[in-house]
């Protein structure tokens, strides 16, 4: 055998045709598309034909076809026939008969050769055929594997040679994985800014094919004749993975010889021109979409008719075929000249509706064509600024990237009168980058020549300085996203450009954030470039913590992660660590493929920060991070979100929002959203600033001058701004900086305003009437790829919408106004209104596969269309005089059905030839879907089923299996096919009945998986319609106000009404008397016998019934200080605890704890129980006794308000509801009575409230039959607990309705979650027995921001003691320092947000708190002044000094802020206040400052300042004590001994300088000022210098002198160190022969050592010092 194979692998040559001879094949091809189960409807072509081979020279062939016929499909598959086209085969047949010439050598097709009449669609069928001669073949092997190029590609084929000995044949198998591709033809349009997924496709495909061929050919003398050869290509798509279930495209050829003639075949009379090779070449399929299928004679013609059809029927209302419509304009201006479209505009760009559509059509052409129209209709001033915008928007992103439209995109960016707009330049320059992007993303070798222009703008805005033009430039490289803008982006960032030192933070942020899109092609490059920058701690957190965002965009691997994990462990800025650490942790969560190693590290890492980062509170940046990735769908979503802040301020630094999709082995970045906040909320707060040669500010900066080497922080610019991406492309931002804000101020105010106002007004009282429709391409998807036959099949996802609005207004006014009336006329006049308005959407989505050509489609088609229309019609009227409103809303003929949806999915075969015999056949007929469902899916039924489907195919083992039954198909119940359901619900009181009606019929009784569920018909409507009944003629609301509300009571509630039962209630109530013994009795006794159970309830607290309490384990805060001040505010506040033990001292309180509030009323004596209870008695009984008098207020006074809620009938009988409120000020008592307007109908709600006493509120509330059904009362009292102040609400009830059954589960589960929530919000929760139908809570004042509070059910008391309020309440001095204020409820709001949120500063002897609450000892100097606290910017808006007095060795402070200096200062064991100098007696306080932002009064047993506004929420001062509080903005911009407010507390100790030091003694002793003469009134004696050390000492083995990088307090020349203090701080060293000129700015130079030196802290001169 092996000497035969041996034999037949010499012998065997590549296929060959004689010479002299005619090759006669029998051919058919055969394209079909459909689920693989049979049953259900397929869409498919066939061809048949001769085939006539003969040969024309060596290697030149021709090949005729013979007959040819084309044949359609659209049916059941495989019952139905197929259907000729005739029409389309007359049509082609000069194109089909046309023989071609080829190139064959060894087996390999070579040049295809056929004149220009041939059509490149039915040369590509021509390409079919030769596809199948295309044999390479290796005459020493008989299994190999190649790269073999074909009519789908250069793919990876396996060949397999065999031998048939009986026959004398030779067996030939090929085959092809269509997934392996060298270069694979395929046409991509709407997936540019998609990004491909490769691990989402490890474990399963969206798209997969394979194609096998198998031969049977006989050996000849110089080569082979192939006797027949069968070719299958088997194509599966889902876009929830082909595992699931997918849907499948099958290609079968069949070419068999049939005889051998002697006729030559002979080219026709025509020039064979050269087109192509054997690979598919994309013809017009391109320009047509596969939607519908338009036979275009006269394209002009056609796109007037459509654009006619558009306005006139979706003027009023949306059509509901107005999506289609659009598409079909769409597809008629792609197929358009140039000239044709202009003439066009020139026709219809005078009337707007017309203009307006095709202005929204220009743009979804997607060619360069779209731009050279809208560019030079521009440039003519043909279309505004306002219709330019959003055309240029669209057009960048639906127009395919080419040459020619980025040459036309770049002339729009460098045009004049684009320039001069900065909207529109801002669009297209940011249009230019996306072009780039989109053009590069097609052209992987895109030539960096296309950004040459961009990068010398960037060079040019550096050497001006304009910064705004830079940030524009960055944002155009960073949408380009081009490799070769990386060295010109990296001159811009810190460290590796000299002119990024001069740039703003934003510039280089900017820079930063233009590398996330190089990051996708080059990572390794970004990584090396974004480590850098993160690890260089010199630079603004800010900037590292985006470039962190950046790094980790580029999926970093294991060693990396663990690189900044490392780095964040010692990093000194809690900002980026917190930052940094969140952001790990979140993506530890992460379940999309593509970052699961990211994930796997960062767990890791997570691991060892935790134990360090773990508490960091939310005031620190930080990164969130939620996702839902489904593997086995391939679907999924996540969502990012940062934010930024370099201080712990309430307004961050900046917040970036971020979606992503996935979806079919690809992710979109669909949206972000970023916002910077930087200065805004200082902005909005502060003063304006001053002026600079204020005295003040002169002062505070001669000052600063004895600081040594102060340097002052960047002030925040008020700006904010914002910026919009779509699928990774920036498409808007804008800045607004206080400039713009003025200049929308002074527009906002100024008369301008007034002007339009008034004409605004004018239009609308005279009548509008406006019609809007808005069309949109909003997704037009397409994969484009060859089949073996040569016909393109087509993967594409289409939507459109149109939205729709009709409004009408037209207003009366009486009496009429005059020629020049005032706004405020109208007020006084009765004003009548009608509006109708009719806002409607029509929405249709596509989804085909198939085969689509401009000849021939046979497609697959899923549609869905969505259609809602909601009119409305309504009149109002207001009277102002009268106090009389009414609104009604009037019925809408014509309209039943307001939103319907239907999904759709069909198979369609249609030819241009004769598209009326278009065949649509549904994929999942309802006959043939009810058959399959009754069966039970038995293993006979399911062998059957795969015998048949393998049978009906002929493929290899390289070609993708079509989706058998398998065990899971075994397992899985029959699920039902088709569902219908209809829901109603109707109003009869207002006329009104409403409908949902849904169906459903799929496949998913085949195969439960999402592909098979949607395949199918869905559909769900909603009708409106008039109920049953009287007929309706409007729905009328009206409001009467004052003494007319009376007139307007349809049904008056009275005592003698209810006295005229009917006898049926009567007999009801009766028996109700008899089965409930003491109803009466009960019922009125209610609020007495409340207030006397919670009497008895507390005072048996510690009875018997005790022990029965059940306790829950809940700790009861979340800190010993908070539990601390909790244990303490509760002793205070009368809080009593029934544990017994002993350890109720200690700052931990038991978790074993029930708590009890003793709650004393305002207006009764505290040891007063027994007074107490009959006082609560007699005003319950008061109450009582009101609502016994009059029951109804109707009787006795008249109402105040009116309100009718009602149908208006035909019969003018009353329909509807009641509302009416009385208001008897005798005794204060005001009610609500709701009732129904029906005659015989008795149910309603009445609402009673009474004050008896300023302290109290009670309520009552009653519903049902004569409001006696159900009944509430509810309590509100103020009082104390212990001292505090507190309130009680306390709500009981008799009777309430059952809760319906289908709510009763959802309810017991709510109740069942509160031990839960309650231990996860830190809440005493004990299960107890309180009183029945009773819910009492109690709530104690404990301070300004602190409250206890108790609630008690009846089963349960939960308690929180210490509880935490977001902001002060404004009591006790909150409210004193809101007298200031007055009237100003704007600036009472700003005092109370900045307190909350307030940084503080405390010194209690020599302990000083900083700012972020760090404590150190702060021995200070002898009247030397040192810096508490100040603005460190170039405003200086404040400064806070502390000074320790010579004499009786007691603090000072002095505070500059505006035009004044304020001193506190001791005196006779008083506080005294001195303002610029000049004593205020204490009587004279509270001091106001005479603009009124400054505020100097008297708290406690000090003085307190106030000036929120300008950066100081309060300086307080005691004999004892200081405190400095700085307002929420000032944090991160204060410097002096209270730090910098920032959260840093490890960054606290930083000198004037900027310089970290680790001493607290030396960090004090920087911010002293010194003097400059012994002789200064200040009688400091001290002065800041370097000092020497005074040992040699040897670094880096050099004798060294050493020299202090920090300066060291010391005596002034002539004057004696009377005490001293031992300072550690840094040295910086020189060798011993070094020249001391070295020594200049001694205080920038690097520490080499520390060392301790002496301080002199207290100095005595002499008479004579200098």
């Amino acid at each position: 055998m092996r000497v035969l194979l041996l034999a037949l692998t010499v012998a065997f040559a590549a296929p060959e045709f004689a010479i002299g001879k005619t090759y006669v094949y029998k051919y058919e091809a055969l394209l079909l598309g459909g689920l693989p189960e049979e049953g259900l409807a397929r869409a498919g072509v066939k061809i048949t034909s001769k085939v006539l081979i003969g040969a024309l020279a060596a290697d030149t062939f021709m090949l005729k076809l013979v007959a040819p016929e084309i044949l359609e499909y659209s049916g059941i598959w495989p019952k139905d026939p197929f259907t000729p086209a005739t029409k389309l085969t007359s049509a082609l047949a000069a194109q089909l008969l046309t023989p071609i010439k080829f190139e064959y050598s060894n087996g390999v097709v070579g040049k295809v050769f056929a004149p220009a009449g041939v059509s490149s669609t039915v040369l590509n069928i021509y390409r079919g055929i030769l596809n199948i001669f295309q044999l390479n073949i290796k005459k020493t092997q008989n299994v190999y594997e190649l790269q073999e190029p074909g009519v789908q590609g250069v793919c990876k084929t396996h060949y397999i040679i065999s031998e048939d000995a009986k026959a004398e044949h030779i067996l030939l198998t090929k085959t092809k994985d269509l997934n392996q591709c060298q270069e694979r033809i395929m046409k991509d349009i709407g997936l540019a800014y998609t990004e491909k997924c490769l691990e989402c496709e490890a474990k399963g495909k969206a798209l997969k094919g394979g194609a096998a061929y198998n031969y049977i050919m006989k050996p000849a003398a110089t080569g082979s004749l192939i006797l027949e050869a069968k070719a299958t290509e088997l194509i599966q798509f889902s876009p929830f993975n082909i595992m699931n279930g997918a849907a499948q495209m099958e290609a079968k050829q069949i070419l068999t010889l049939i005889e051998i003639e002697k006729t030559p075949v002979e080219p026709i009379r025509a020039e064979y021109l050269h087109r192509g090779s054997l690979q598919y070449e994309f013809a017009t399929e391109l320009l047509q979409t596969p939607i519908q299928l338009l036979r275009i004679s006269n394209a002009e013609a056609q796109i007037i008719e459509t654009l006619n059809h558009l306005v006139t029927y979706n003027a009023a209302k949306v059509h509901e075929d107005a999506p289609l419509k659009f598409i079909e304009l769409i597809q008629l201006l792609r197929v358009a000249r140039f000239e044709s479209i202009e003439a066009l505009w020139t026709q219809y760009k005078a009337r707007p509706a017309y203009r307006h559509w095709i202005l929204n059509a220009v743009p979804a052409i997607g060619t360069h064509v779209a731009l050279k129209f809208l560019k030079e209709k521009f440039i003519a001033d043909d279309i505004t600024i306002l219709e330019a915008a959003p055309a240029l928007i669209a057009s960048v992103h639906m127009v395919t990237a080419d040459m020619e439209a980025i040459r036309l995109v770049e002339g729009l960016a460098f045009n004049p009168r684009i320039q001069a707009n900065p909207i529109l330049r801002e669009i297209v320059m940011l249009g230019y980058g996306t072009m780039v992007a989109k053009y590069c993303a097609e052209n992987p070798t895109c030539h960096a020549e296309l950004l040459k222009p961009i990068h010398e703008l960037a060079v040019q805005a550096v050497t001006k300085r304009e910064f705004e033009e830079l940030i524009i430039v960055l944002k155009v490289l960073g949408n380009a996203g081009h490799p070769a803008s990386l060295k010109p982006i990296m001159k811009l960032l810190p460290g590796f450009g000299n002119a990024a030192a001069t740039l703003p933070l934003r510039v280089q942020i900017e820079a930063i954030l233009a590398l996330r899109n190089i990051a996708k092609k080059e990572p390794r490059m970004i990584q090396e470039l974004a480590v850098q920058l993160f690890m260089d701690k010199a630079l603004h957190p800010e900037l590292r913590m985006v470039s962190a965002i950046v790094l980790f965009e580029t999926k970093l691997p294991m060693g990396l992660v663990t690189t900044l994990a490392d780095a964040v462990m010692n990093e000194e800025n809690l900002q980026i660590a917190s930052f940094v650490f969140s952001y790990m942790k979140a993506m530890t969560k992460n379940t999309a493929p593509d970052f699961a190693a990211v994930a796997a590290a960062c767990n890791v890492a997570v691991k060892l920060l935790s134990p360090k980062y773990e508490r960091l509170t939310y005031r620190y940046s930080r990164s969130l991070y939620i996702d839902a990735y489904h593997n086995p769908w391939m679907v999924g979503a996540a969502a990012t979100a940062f934010y930024i802040n370099d201080a712990a301020t309430v307004l961050p630094r900046a917040v970036v929002a971020k979606a992503r999709t996935y979806l079919a082995g690809a992710y979109a970045d669909v949206l972000e959203l970023g916002v910077r906040t930087e200065g805004l909320q200082e902005a909005l707060l502060k003063i304006p600033k001053a002026p600079e040669h204020a005295d003040r500010i002169t002062k505070m900066k001669q000052v600063m001058k004895a600081l040594s080497e102060w340097r002052t922080h960047p002030s925040s610019q008020p700006l904010a701004s914002i910026y919009v991406k779509f699928f990774g492309q920036e498409i808007a931002f804008a800045n607004i900086d206080k400039a713009i804000v003025d200049q929308v101020i002074e527009i906002a105010t100024g008369p301008g305003v007034h002007t339009f106002g008034r004409k605004a007004l004018d239009t609308l009282l005279s009548g509008v009437s406006f019609h809007y429709a808005q069309p949109m391409l909003a997704a037009e998807v397409r994969r484009i790829l060859p089949t073996a036959v040569g016909l393109p099949m087509e993967l594409s996802f289409y939507t459109a919408a149109v939205a729709a609005a009709s409004i009408e207004f037209q207003a009366t006014v009486t009496p009429p106004l005059p020629e020049n009336y005032h706004a405020a006329q109208l007020l006084k006049s009765d004003v009548a209104m009608k509006a109708a308005i009719t806002p409607s959407v029509s929405m249709h989505t596509y989804a085909v596969m198939g085969v689509n050509t401009a000849l021939i489609q046979a497609a697959l088609l899923s549609r869905a269309r969505v259609h809602t229309i909601v009119p409305a019609k309504m009149e109002a009227r207001i009277d102002m005089i009268k106090g009389n409103f009414k609104i009604a809303v009037l019925p809408v003929p014509g309209v039943d059905k307001i939103a319907s949806a239907l999904v759709e999915t069909f198979a369609i075969a249609r030819n241009v030839e004769d598209l009326a015999a278009a065949k649509i056949t549904p994929m999942v007929p309802a006959k043939a879907a009810t058959q399959l469902s009754q069966e039970t899916f038995t293993s006979t039924f399911i062998s059957k089923m795969s015998s048949s489907l393998a049978a009906s195919m002929s493929r290899s083992s390289e070609i993708l299996p079509v989706d058998l039954p398998n065990e899971r198909t075994l397992k899985m119940k029959p699920l039902k096919t088709f569902f219908e359901k209809k829901m109603c619900a109707e109003s009869v009181t207002f006329g009104i009945k409403a409908c949902t009606e849904i169906e459903s019929r799929n496949a998913a009784f085949i195969k439960a998986c999402p592909l098979y569920a949607i395949v199918g018909k869905h559909a769900i409507f909603v009708e409106l319609a008039p109920a049953a009944g009287p007929v309706i003629e409007k729905i009328e609301i009206e409001m009467q106000i004052g003494d007319k509300a009376a007139e307007k009571i349809m049904k008056v509630i009275n005592p003698s009404e209810e006295e005229e039962i009917p006898e049926e209630k009567s007999v009801l109530l009766k028996l109700k008397k008899i089965l409930v013994p003491g109803l009466k009795n009960r019922t009125r006794s209610s609020s007495s016998s409340s207030s006397s159970r919670s009497v008895s309830s507390s005072s048996s607290s510690s009875s018997s019934s005790r022990p029965k309490s059940k306790t829950v384990d809940i700790p009861l805060s979340s800190s010993s200080s908070s539990r601390s001040s909790s244990s303490s505010s509760s002793r205070r506040s009368g809080v009593k605890s029934s544990s017994s033990s002993s350890s109720s001292s200690s700052s931990r309180m038991s978790r074993q704890e029930k708590f009890e509030m003793k709650f004393t009323k305002s207006h009764i004596h505290q040891h007063a129980v027994s007074a107490s209870r009959v006082t609560s008695k007699s005003s319950a009984s008061s109450f009582e006794a009101i609502y016994k008098k009059a029951k109804y207020l109707a009787s006795a006074v008249t109402p105040a308000v009116a309100i009718l809620i009602r149908a208006v009938r035909v019969d003018h009988k009353a329909q509807g509801y009641q509302i009416a409120a009385y208001l008897d000020r005798a005794t204060s008592r005001v009610q609500i009575i709701f009732a129904n307007l029906a005659e015989n109908e008795h149910w309603r709600i009445c609402a009673d409230g009474v004050m008896s006493s300023k302290s109290k509120l009670m309520a009552k509330i009653a519903w049902g039959i004569e409001c006696k059904q159900y009944e509430t009362e509810i309590t509100a009292e103020t009082g104390l607990v212990g001292e505090d102040k507190a309130f009680r609400l306390k709500l009981t009830w008799e009777d309430l309705p059952s809760i319906p059954r289908s709510m009763k589960r959802y309810a017991e589960e709510a109740y069942d979650y509160i031990p839960t929530a309650a231990v996860a919000a830190g809440v005493s929760l004990t299960k107890d027995k309180n009183t029945l139908k009773e819910i009492l809570l109690t709530v104690a004042i404990v301070s300004e921001k602190t409250l206890n509070v108790v609630l008690k059910t009846p089963k349960m008391t939960m308690s929180k003691l210490g509880l935490g309020l977001p902001v002060y309440l404004p009591i006790g001095d909150t409210a004193a320092e809101l007298e200031a204020y007055r009237d100003n409820l704007v600036a009472k709001i700003s005092h109370v947000l900045t307190k909350t949120n307030a940084a503080v500063c405390t010194m209690v002897k020599d302990t000083l708190t900083t700012f972020n609450n760090k404590k150190f000892r702060n021995e200070m100097p002898q009247s030397c002044y040192q810096v508490l606290a100040q603005d460190c910017t170039d405003e200086l808006k404040f400064m806070v000094l502390l000074k320790k007095d010579n004499t009786q060795e007691q603090n000072q402070l002095n505070v500059k802020i505006a035009d004044i200096d304020v001193d506190l200062y001791p005196k006779n064991n008083d506080i005294m206040v001195k303002v610029n100098g000049l004593e205020i007696p204490m009587r004279n306080l509270p001091y106001q400052h005479p603009t009124g932002n400054i505020q100097i009064r008297q708290r406690g047993q000090g003085i307190s300042l106030h000036a929120p506004s300008h950066g100081l929420q309060e300086v307080y001062f005691d004999m004892n004590t200081w405190k400095v509080k700085v307002v929420d903005w000032m944090k991160g911009q204060t410097c002096g001994l209270c730090g910098k407010a920032d959260g840093e507390v490890r960054q606290e100790y930083r000198t004037p300088n900027g310089r970290l030091t680790k001493n607290a003694v030396s960090f004090a002793h920087s911010w002293v000022l010194p003097s400059k003469s012994c002789r200064d009134a200040s009688e400091c004696y001290m002065k800041l210098e370097s000092v020497n050390l005074e040992k040699q000492m040897i670094v880096h083995g050099q004798d060294s002198k050493c020299y202090s990088v920090e300066p060291v307090l010391r005596c002034l020349p002539g004057c004696l160190p009377l005490r001293t203090a031992p300072v550690t701080v840094g040295f910086h060293c020189l060798p011993v022969d070094s020249n001391l000129s070295r020594l200049t700015n001694i205080y920038e130079k690097s520490v080499d050592l520390s060392e301790t030196t002496e301080a002199h802290v207290a100095c005595r001169c002499t008479t004579q010092c200098a």
